[in-house]
């Protein structure tokens, strides 16, 4: 009986070896190509700013100083640092807004798409993934050509008399929240479908039975059965959203920038590699915030529905 139990932990424990020898190169690529270079940028920004654009192997908190603060040039008095503040507060907002803007359009397209007939619903859900096909900066500029001055948007509204002279979208934080949910919708329309084509309706239909008004059988029916597939894209917009670089600099143009502009500003005009590198630091530990808040939202609704 002991060999019995002897030999199965054996046998247990080579395939648990095996198992993980196979699973090694995955793991030194998953290290060296996503983890090494985060720790290169740790690294960074606890160094000194060098002369020409690097950094000198000298300890310094410099870099991780300046993310909140900046010091007087004449006086050494400390202030906040606006600027950087400014940026954070905007990428923050214009992330939050467009995770709602895209809920707020998506929840009602994924519904539509969930409750047509299932031999139709592939055919909607491959237009959906029609934008992944393009470029992001090819869509990116599509989208200029639609809010500019002489653009479709102000074009239409001129041609139906609603406005006189074009609107200054361009080079303004609507410009890049127009550009952002155009974008990043489908990331929330798919999780969003997974989760409705998973739905019993007939509890939707059930709530008609027993006199509940259509708000309230959102509210109460359909919403809290559908939550994983909103958290789920929630953090799908919301973080990409968070990090953008493209759609600021083209809609944005310079004048509107977001922290991923002002992380490659640090590294290439701006000179200061440890500050850039904290503020990548930064910028990872607030995604990590949020995946964090996804998992711990995901794992109580798989309690509640266990």
């Amino acid at each position: 009986m002991g060999s019995a139990a002897d030999a199965a932990r054996r046998a247990e424990s080579e395939t648990t070896r095996r198992r993980w020898l196979l699973s090694a190169p995955a793991l030194v690529i998953i290290f060296v190509a996503a983890i090494g270079p985060l720790f290169v940028m740790l690294a960074y920004s606890f160094m000194t700013k060098g002369d020409y654009g690097d950094v000198k192997p000298i300890f310094s908190l410099d870099g991780w100083f300046s993310v909140l603060l900046q010091r007087d040039i004449f006086d050494d008095t400390l202030s906040l640092a606006d600027a950087n503040l400014i940026i954070m507060w905007r990428s923050l907002s214009l992330s939050a807004i467009t995770t709602a803007a895209t809920l707020i359009l998506g929840f009602p397209t994924a519904y539509f798409i969930a409750t047509r007939p299932r031999e139709t619903r592939e055919m909607w859900v491959f237009l959906v993934t029609i934008p992944f096909w393009t470029n992001l900066l090819i869509r990116t500029f599509a989208m200029q050509q639609v809010i500019r001055n002489e653009g479709i948007l102000n074009s239409l509204l001129m041609w139906l008399r609603v406005i006189n002279e074009p609107l200054p979208i361009m080079y303004t934080d609507w410009a890049v929240l127009f550009g952002m949910v155009y974008v990043y919708l489908p990331l929330m329309v798919l999780p969003l479908y997974a989760s409705m084509e998973k739905l019993d309706f007939r509890l939707v239909e059930a709530g008609y039975d027993l006199y509940a008004g259509r708000l309230a059988v959102l509210r109460r029916v359909i919403i809290p059965l559908v939550k994983p597939g909103i958290v789920a894209g929630s953090i799908l917009v919301f973080i990409p959203s968070l990090g953008a670089y493209v759609i600021p600099r083209v809609l944005g143009g310079g004048k509107t920038m977001m922290l991923g502009n002002l992380i490659e500003l640090q590294f290439g005009a701006g000179r200061n590699w440890p500050l850039g590198a904290a503020m990548s630091i930064t910028l990872m530990a607030v995604v990590m915030i949020a995946l964090l808040f996804y998992v711990r939202n995901a794992a109580r609704a798989g309690g509640g529905h266990g």
